[in-house]
């Protein structure tokens, strides 16, 4: 057939076309390269080009086009410098041809100047450039011509006429026709033999200008491109015969002929030409193009060739028929049942499922990181879309990657496609504004993804352009492209390490029609008529350059992929029967997916219909132009062209489409001359152009293989698709989507399955509701529900989640073949060994011993480290709180269904019925699980489900379905099932036979474990028989509480759990004798214990008590079952005594016969331990009656009152308790493993997913659980943390909370949402502990030579003299002598006497070697007015010996003007509140620069101003004590400081400066802030104001100029709507801005500690605090310090100093106060204040040397123990004790002078690695001093140490001292023997590394 085929064709052309057929030319051609480009002798020839030139010959083919390149024969332009090697395969080539029979063709040159000629030579319109030209046409012709009789000299006229300015094209035209004739008359100079022709390339429409060529040139024939369109015929004939008539009769060449609109059926295509050719006599056709006629003529032939040949990919004839036909064919007859038929298989192995999220949709944070704007943030900003809302915080994705990754894992994808924000990296859009924040944003996104296997897939352009650059023109700028290349290349160069996978664009369509095109879209340009196809034009030529940047630069090194996202449509004809339905429907696809399709995978150009249809419209309408296509040049196309290594598709709906005529009107539909419409029969979604037609996703896929894919072969990857909802009715429960997301993925498997699609990836759009665009919220895409209402951002899955992780699960639609699962085996470790009785009190009392004497600071001390490899982390549940279906499927009532079921039983009548509906939703639960990435899941089974009326005999199949379900989908994900076989639910039937008061249950209870284990053993090795034996005794049985709501409290809770323990041990032997060998499980029984601290440690009694009460609670059970089959002694002697006291016959606890006890002891492979607080006990004596357990015991419980409260009463939260229960599990019971199997902590119903508190319980908890474990060798083998998710809380209902995931109980689908405690928990698995993080990693190094070393007092706060030598009032005076204003009333009369003892206190300054020494002038003590009217010289003179004495000592004086101890004169005529203040300080200033300036060189205007204007004038806390106006006084005064500041310095800048030549500044204090939920932008912008209100103040208006904006426009805001008439806080005038800018030469800054923010709404309340509108807290695990609002958390120093020097230009710090206060009873030994100043110190140094913060020096508040302002004496700061018992008020040093003075010498940290320094031989301070003794080391290490060597001084400075001590003062037999002795210790005590490392060296 294909040679009749051949035949027709060449009869007709003969017959019809040609006057004589052996001249007429076929012409194929070109060869194609490597990347489908024309072939250009950059690379060799193909193997096979001979073979495949013969079949082409064979079948009639004349000639073959072989265009050559001008850049590479000739690089340079020059002829005399060729590239001989390209010479030579051109020649090679030719010969080729002519060897096979087939003529070249030969073109000199496209069309556009090559950019290498350009730059040198400039465009056509370039003299220069035409020589060049000439001098290239004369070369070739030398070469090459004697190998070719036919040439073109440019193939393409068009495109030289619009390669350059418009305004050019006559000039071009001209030189252009000049340079034709010109090469025209040198070839048939040089070649006079017959045949030899020559032409230029003309387009059809050239004809306008024919004869200008006519008459200005000459040529051969005419080289024509036309495009031959089966619907317009006449035209066709018409075209040719103008061609004919306006050359002058010339022979006419089709070089290049494109067909459209024809049918696939060859014949009729051809029938339709030949006709054509018939009707038309006089044209004279000497050849045709044939590669696009008859396109592809023997493709299985030609695949043979290239197979074997080489010449894979090679499209040496384009495609046979039209693709939309063929595939309208193929599935257009289709029936609907045939076309919706449910394919059942599974995908490929490997199949990649993804999910996708869009930047501007998600992340928010648009102002984080110094992001730039971009124009979805104008557009937003503009009020452009739905209700006016923004994409500002969209679903917070920039700070909650943990939340989304966490949906991911939930999901089980395995890929996840995002996009960057172009401007988040870029701000402006180009490289030089390079983010580092940005990147690091992506870096933990694409890491966190690779942690948890999912692989990322980057796009690098989502819509989301600069603003910056559409300033510029955006994607109509063609420098836009340079540009996007630029930010690609930092995107492969940055991220390509680790992302594999890149989408260019994703939906460029959606950008050149809604953003440039109609509008919709930012930037909002109504242009289809250039706009729209000019940034087209940008985007492809920008992709394309991103392809080459990746293929030049990365992928070798990196071997990934790079693709582009095209969004399509399906479209089908109208009406079928009608041809011209069918072609618009192709023109549709055309228009959209070809428009970027066609350029990429097929020839670099736009397709020939949108050609075609625009160049149609062009002579359609004249007046008014509907469309403009740019032109590629040439090498544009070659650059374009095969750019792909995939196909991305973003696929959502179908279209139906009929043929129209579309005028004049711009846009697809009006050039397309097509008209779309929807079926009414479709499914519609939330949005008006996503219709759910799925069968049009695999006839797209169809279309794209057939279409574009058969020469560039590259797979396909659904890059997006999904519907969107309305964001109203139940949006979890979206059953729309499920069926849209089942059929649609179901239509992709046909198309693999069936039909051969190469499909390698399905993205579902998307993880979570997002900012859609120009509909904002309004409509939701979302697998996952965000409720954009919560600031939270809270995720929730949707059941479509649900569904799409079980396909994913599944692969597919094929039946679920779940594996045979069988469990890891797990061996004991070792037998438990027989244990001796217990003593009274037991052995275990050490673990009081050791841990009790312990302080505050010492227990609470943060431990760093990780549990081992294979510890096992987990959650739990238990069966009747979380599964519902109370009676479903026949299950039986239990002892809970019957309690709660009764009315008043349950606060709200709450009760299991439903509770989280487990049983139905599994597969949630199982999400939950996934996300978390547990290694355990510990739940129970409910016994009345499996046995309904508790026997065997009721066997419930369904039950045990549920439960093989639920334990098979744990071993699939790799999670290990804890089993608990009994957590109270017993069923009822059981307990109307008496329950666990009958001993029958014993039997019974076995029969249904033994059940388990043999249904469930085979892959359960982790089983517990009961889940606190003591709360079913003792709560059920006892105080009737809980079900069965027995009270008998004296009796049956020891009858119960004597059953309990014996029905325990029958069932463990059960397992040991029938299925431990065959299974090789574990069994236990998880027993609750709190901790029981006594009231008085040092009181014997109390001990015992603690004892006792351990020995009642967890003794009653694990005594027997671990120890020696019997109840503990303390419980035998105590239940005895009492039952005899009560005049029984026998006491009440049950006794075990010796049998019992054999068979008892020893039945627990491991302990498990639930523990969730800890109580303080003491000893009483009980009443006797009634009986009962509780007064058995002879204790009285407490809470512990210094720990957090939680949402149940009588439950602290006290971390600590752990440790010693863990220690004392250990010693107690023999060491044995230990997990503990539940752990966790109440919250309200109002906390739902901020459990900030839960977070904080765990963080404390575990690290508890580790220090066991790492300090105590505690055989800590796992961790449950209490529970999976919010539950049925017994007793509490619903009204409390332990899950890390919030249950929505309110709502039927019982939504699961987890918390911000599931995302910690999950990265304390992730990280197996708690690793070290840097900023505890110590720094070594050492400061700046010039250092300030320095400590500080205040003037009120140490000179005491009252009233001595004429000293007038101060504030702080009468603020001290009024009541009830200073605790204690304590006041500053004497305070530490510093005004008598001058010499004292420089002394002490010497030992503490210091350089410099911070102290306050009192204002009132020089002027005791306030005024110069009078100056107290006695006064002054004190301040005169000072600083002699000072200098004398070699101590610089740095002076305080002003520490808040106000003149009362002053505050009498209103303080700082009255602006005459600003010039009595300048003048009180004047006076002390002049007295004491000569010798005074460091300056201090006013300390911390925030105090003085905020606490003194707004709380009242300080003197003056003025609250009652604390929206506007504080400001008024802050202003009046700022002011008053300014003054000052400018007085001495340029009055005293010149001569005296000192620095002066002001003192700012701050805490740092961070965010209270790290995850959270509202408390992370919380935090910010906390900074920019309290160090922000005062800092910016001296550093920066004026109040913060921040500040100015919230106060002015808040103050405004409260109905004020202008802001409250002060405003500065231009010239008081200028004055105070710049008014500093450092920054004084005094910090103590952090805070954790969150925001706070205060109404219109209209105060400091409720403009700052941030509420503060500390984080639990910060040590404390005698004063409350100090916590220890050194990192904040370090970040707060960064701060300083990127929000003030970095100016010279010095820090003029840091320190740390104790309360209570007196210890030189000051371990805390040496931890503090090392720890903050260190963390100064890694400013100075990590970060190059310009810190000039360090302050120690403060230099003695001092008058603590309003707390008096009660807390002491000070590294001198003063004792106020002597009326000498001596000065004692206590151990962390020896620790400041050491770092003081040594200038900061010798590395200890580099040996004992000379700067570390200080003697130790206080206490330390008189210790030498070897003896008394012990004593010394347990004051530094205290048993935790965690928290021991800084290695290189406290250890020192104590072991020069020990053995540098001892002989050499002492340093031989007691020193490696005590290094031993140290190595055994689990010293750090650092430490040891040190000791070696010493010695």
């Amino acid at each position: 057939m294909k040679y009749l085929l051949w035949a027709v064709f060449l009869y007709g052309f003969c017959l019809y076309g040609c006057r004589s057929n052996e001249d007429f030319m076929l012409v194929a051609g070109p060869l194609k390269g490597s990347v489908n480009d024309p072939f250009d002798c950059s690379d060799p020839i193909p193997r096979g080009s001979w073979q495949y030139f013969e079949s082409l010959q064979s079948r009639g083919v004349t000639h073959f086009k072989v265009p050559l390149s001008w850049t590479h024969l000739l690089p340079t332009g020059r002829s005399s410098q060729p590239q001989q090697a390209v010479v030579a395969c051109y020649q090679t080539l030719l010969k080729q041809l002519l060897d096979a029979g087939l003529q070249p063709l030969v073109v000199l040159h496209g069309s556009t100047v090559p950019e290498v000629l350009r730059s040198k030579y400039g465009g056509w319109e370039s003299q220069e450039l035409k020589e060049m030209f000439q001098q290239y046409a004369e070369f070739a012709f030398q070469k090459f011509g004697a190998l070719a009789h036919s040439w073109v000299t440019l193939s393409d006229l068009d495109g030289v006429l619009h390669d350059g300015q418009p305004a050019g094209v006559a000039i071009r035209l001209q030189n252009i026709l000049e340079l034709n004739k010109k090469i025209y008359q040198l070839y048939h100079q040089r070649f006079t033999d017959r045949g030899r022709r020559l032409s230029v390339g003309l387009r059809a429409r050239d004809v306008a200008i024919l004869p200008q060529i006519k008459a200005s040139t000459t040529m051969d024939f005419l080289s024509v491109h036309i495009a031959y369109n089966c619907d317009y015929v006449v035209n066709f004939a018409e075209q040719l015969s103008s061609l004919q008539l306006s050359s002058g009769n010339l022979p006419i060449l089709i070089y290049k002929m494109t067909a459209d609109g024809c049918s696939h059926d060859q014949f009729q295509r051809l029938g339709n030409l030949i006709l054509v050719l018939k009707n038309n006599d006089d044209l004279n056709i000497m050849g045709c193009d044939v590669v696009n006629v008859l396109g592809k003529l023997d493709m299985e032939d030609m695949e043979d060739i290239s197979t074997s040949q080489d010449i894979s990919g090679y499209n040496g004839i384009a495609a046979v028929g039209n693709s939309y036909q063929n595939v309208w064919d193929k599935f257009g007859a289709q029936t609907t049942t045939e076309r919706d038929l449910f394919l059942n298989e599974s995908f490929t192995s490997g199949f990649q499922w993804a999910t996708s999220s869009e930047s501007f949709k998600v992340e928010g944070g648009w102002l984080e990181g110094g992001k730039g704007e971009t124009i979805w943030d104008r557009f937003g900003h503009e009020n452009k879309v739905f209700d006016n809302q923004t994409a500002d915080l969209a679903c917070d994705s920039y700070h909650k990657v943990d939340y989304d990754v966490y949906l991911l894992r939930g999901l089980q994808v395995n890929t996840y496609q995002f996009s960057i924000s172009w401007a988040r990296i870029f701000p402006s859009g180009n490289r030089d504004s390079h983010s580092e924040k940005g990147a690091l944003y992506y870096d933990k996104l694409i890491d966190a993804l690779i942690d948890s296997g999912i692989q990322p897939v980057i796009t690098l352009y989502h819509w989301d352009l600069p603003q910056a650059l559409q300033d510029k023109g955006g994607w109509t700028s063609v420098s836009v492209v340079e540009a996007f290349k630029d930010y690609a290349d930092f995107c492969f160069s940055r991220f390509g390490d680790r992302v594999k996978t890149w989408n260019t664009f994703s939906s460029p369509w959606v950008v050149s029609h809604a953003g440039y095109g109609t509008g919709e879209h930012p930037p909002g340009v109504k242009d289809y008529v250039v706009a729209s196809y000019q940034a087209t034009h940008n985007m492809l030529k920008a992709h394309a350059e991103a392809w080459h940047v990746y293929n030049d630069k990365y992928r070798k090194t990196q071997g990934g992929e790079v693709g582009i996202a095209l969004n399509s449509d399906w479209v089908e004809p109208m009406d079928p029967s009608r041809p011209e339905d069918i072609a618009a429907a192709d023109r549709y696809l055309q228009f959209m997916l070809g428009w970027f399709a066609h350029p990429i995978f097929v020839d670099g150009d736009y397709p020939a219909t949108l050609k075609t249809q625009i160049e149609q419209k062009i002579n359609e309408c004249l007046l008014s132009v509907p469309a403009k296509l740019p032109v590629f040049t040439p090498e544009e196309r070659q650059r374009i062209k095969g750019t792909a290594d995939f196909f991305g598709l973003n696929h959502y709906t179908s279209r139906l489409v009929s043929h129209s005529d579309g005028g004049c009107i711009p846009g697809p539909q009006g050039v397309g001359n097509f008209q779309a419409h929807v079926d009414p029969s479709w499914p519609s979604t939330a949005s008006d152009w996503i219709y759910s037609a799925p069968w049009g996703l695999r006839r797209l896929l169809n279309y794209i293989s057939t279409e574009y894919l058969t020469v560039t072969k590259v797979p396909i990857h659904i890059t997006g698709n999904g519907m969107p909802t309305d964001y109203i009715g139940d949006t979890l429960n979206d059953t729309q989507r499920v069926e849209y997301m089942n059929s649609y993925i179901n239509e992709a498997l046909k198309a693999i399955f069936e039909d051969g699609v190469h499909l390698q990836r399905f993205t579902v759009q998307s993880l979570m509701d997002g900012f859609e665009g120009q509909q904002g919220y309004s409509q939701r895409f979302g697998l996952h529900h965000v409720n954009f209402e919560d600031p939270d951002r809270p995720r929730t899955p949707k059941q479509s989640a649900y569904f799409y992780a079980q396909v994913i699960k599944q692969n597919g639609f094929g039946s679920n073949k779940v594996p045979v699962f069988r469990g890891e085996e797990m061996q004991l470790s070792r037998r438990l060994i027989a244990l001796s009785p217990s003593e009274v009190p037991s052995k275990s009392k050490v673990v009081w011993e050791k841990f009790s004497h312990q302080s505050k600071f010492q227990r609470k001390m943060y431990h760093y480290g990780t549990f081992p490899q294979g510890f096992s982390w987990g959650v739990s549940s238990s069966a009747y709180q979380i599964e519902g279906a109370w009676n479903t499927d026949g299950k039986g009532p239990s002892i809970w269904d019957t309690f709660t079921q009764k009315p008043g039983s349950i606060p709200a009548n709450a009760n299991g019925d439903v509770a989280c509906d487990s049983y139905n939703r599994l597969e949630e639960d199982l999400y939950m699980l996934r996300a978390l990435k547990v290694k355990s899941y510990r739940f129970s089974l409910s016994w009345s489900r499996i046995f309904p009326d508790g026997r065997r005999a009721s066997l419930n199949q369904k039950g045990v379905d549920y439960y093989n379900r639920l334990i098979d989908s744990l071993m699939w994900y790799n999670i290990t099932p804890m089993v608990t076989l009994y957590h109270w639910d017993l069923p009822q039937d059981l307990q109307n036979l008496g329950g666990w008061d009958n001993v029958d249950m014993i039997n019974i209870f076995n029969e249904f474990c033994d059940f388990c284990f043999a249904t469930f053993g085979d892959r359960v090795k982790f089983w517990m028989t009961f889940n606190q034996p003591h709360t079913i005794a003792w709560s059920g049985y006892g105080l009737g509480k809980i079900p069965p709501n027995v009270k008998n409290p004296g009796v049956a809770p020891y009858r119960v759990a004597h059953n309990l323990i014996k029905a325990h041990a029958k069932v463990y032997h059960t397992y040991d004798e029938k299925y431990r060998k065959s299974q090789g499980g574990l069994v236990s029984i998880a027993l609750n214990a709190d901790w029981f601290e006594p009231k008085d440690i040092n009181v014997p009694r109390e001990v015992v008590a603690a004892d006792r009460a351990l020995q009642f609670q967890l003794g009653w059970f694990a005594h027997p079952i671990f120890k020696t089959g019997d109840y503990p002694d303390a419980m035998k002697w105590q239940v005895g005594n009492k039952s005899e006291l009560q005049d029984l016959p026998e006491t009440r606890l049950p006794s075990f016969t010796e049998e019992e006890k054999n068979f008892i002891k020893g039945t627990a492979d491991m302990f498990c331990v639930n523990h969730y607080t800890t109580k303080i006990v003491g000893h009483v004596t009980a009443r006797l009656s009634p009986q009962s357990y509780e007064s058995d015991q002879d204790v009285k419980e407490t809470e512990e009152t210094d720990s957090p409260t939680t949402a149940i009463s009588n439950q602290r939260a006290v971390a600590w308790g752990l440790r010693r229960l863990l220690n004392w599990i250990k010693e107690e019971y023999g060491d044995p493993e230990i997990y503990i199997t539940e752990n966790g902590v109440a919250t309200d119903v109002k906390t739902t997913w901020d459990d900030t508190a839960r977070v904080f319980y765990y963080k404390t908890y575990i690290d508890e659980a580790l220090k066991a474990h790492d300090l105590d060798a505690v055989r800590v083998k796992g961790y449950i943390a209490a529970s999976l998710m919010d539950s049925f809380e017994w007793l509490e209902g619903y009204k409390v909370g332990f899950g890390l995931h919030h249950v929505d109980f309110t709502n039927p689908n019982q939504p699961r949402t987890p918390k911000y405690s599931a995302h910690y928990y999950y990265q304390v698995m992730k990280d197996n502990g708690f690793p070290t993080p840097d900023d505890e990693k110590p720094l070594y190094g050492r400061f700046r030579k010039d250092f300030i070393w320095s400590t500080a007092t205040a003037s009120y706060q140490i000179e005491g003299g009252w009233r001595a030598d004429g000293k007038g009032l101060s504030i702080w005076d009468k603020f001290a002598h009024t009541p009830l204003r200073v605790f204690n009333d304590d006041n500053g009369d004497i305070a530490c006497d510093s005004y008598h003892k001058v010499d004292e206190d420089v002394a002490i300054l010497k030992q503490l070697k210091v350089t410099h020494y911070r102290f306050s002038i009192s204002w009132p003590r020089v002027l005791p007015k306030g005024t110069t009217e009078y100056i107290n010289e006695a006064g002054l003179n004190y301040y005169n010996r000072l600083v002699d004495a000072l200098l004398a000592a070699n101590i610089q004086p740095h002076i305080t003007l002003y520490h808040w101890d106000l003149p009362q004169a002053l505050q009498d005529i209103g303080g700082w509140e009255n602006d005459t203040i600003i010039f009595k300080f300048r003048d009180y200033a004047d006076l002390i620069f002049s007295s004491l300036g000569d010798r005074v060189k460091f300056w201090i205007t006013i300390n911390e101003p925030y105090n003085i204007a905020n606490v003194g004038h707004g709380y009242g806390a300080a003197a003056p004590g003025i609250s009652f106006r604390p929206g506007t006084l504080p400001y008024i005064v802050g202003h009046n400081l700022l002011k008053a500041h300014a003054e000052a310095w400018h007085l001495y800048n340029e009055k005293y400066r010149p001569t005296q030549k000192g620095i002066i500044s002001i003192t700012i204090n701050s805490d740092w802030s961070e965010p209270r939920n790290p995850y959270k932008q509202e408390d992370i912008d919380a935090a910010r104001r906390v900074v920019q209100f309290y160090i922000g103040w005062f800092a910016h208006p001296v550093f920066n100029g004026d109040y913060s904006d921040m500040m100015k426009t919230i106060i002015r805001e808040r103050s405004l709507a409260a109905g004020l008439a202008k802001s409250r806080l002060p405003e500065f005038t231009p010239e008081e801005i200028q004055r105070i800018k710049g008014t500093y030469d450092y920054f004084g800054f005094n910090h103590y500690t952090t805070v954790l923010a969150f925001p706070v709404g205060y109404g219109n309340l209209q105060h400091y605090d409720a403009d700052r509108s941030a509420g503060t807290i500390a984080d639990r695990t910060w040590l404390d310090s005698g004063s409350s609002w100090l916590k220890v958390s050194p990192f904040g120093f370090r970040r707060i100093l960064n701060f300083i020097k990127n929000e003030y230009g970095n100016p010279p710090i010095i820090i003029t106060e840091n320190g740390i206060s104790e309360r209570g009873s007196i210890d030189l030994n000051d371990y805390h204040r040496s931890y503090y100043y090392e720890q903050y110190l260190n963390q100064v140094l890694k400013a100075y040397l990590l970060d190059d913060v310009d810190i000039r020096g360090y302050t120690a508040w403060s230099l003695m123990d001092n008058l603590e302002w309003a707390t008096g004496f009660s807390e002491r700061f000070g590294l001198f004790y003063v004792n106020h018992s002597d009326s000498n008020l001596s000065r004692v040093a206590k151990a962390s002078v020896g620790t400041y003075s050491t770092i003081i010498k040594c200038n900061g940290f010798p590395d200890p690695a580099l040996g004992p320094d000379d700067c570390m031989t200080t003697k130790p301070e206080g206490k330390l001093m008189q210790t030498h003794s070897w003896s008394s080391i012990p004593l010394i290490l347990d004051s530094l140490w205290i048993a935790e060597p965690e928290i021991s001084l800084c290695p290189f400075h406290a250890i020192f001292f104590l072991f020069k001590t020990c053995c540098l003062q001892n002989p050499y037999r002492i340093l031989a023997t007691k020193c490696h002795s005590w290094r031993q210790f140290i190595r055994s005590s689990g010293a750090t590394k650092g430490f040891i490392l040190l000791f070696s060296h010493m010695q």
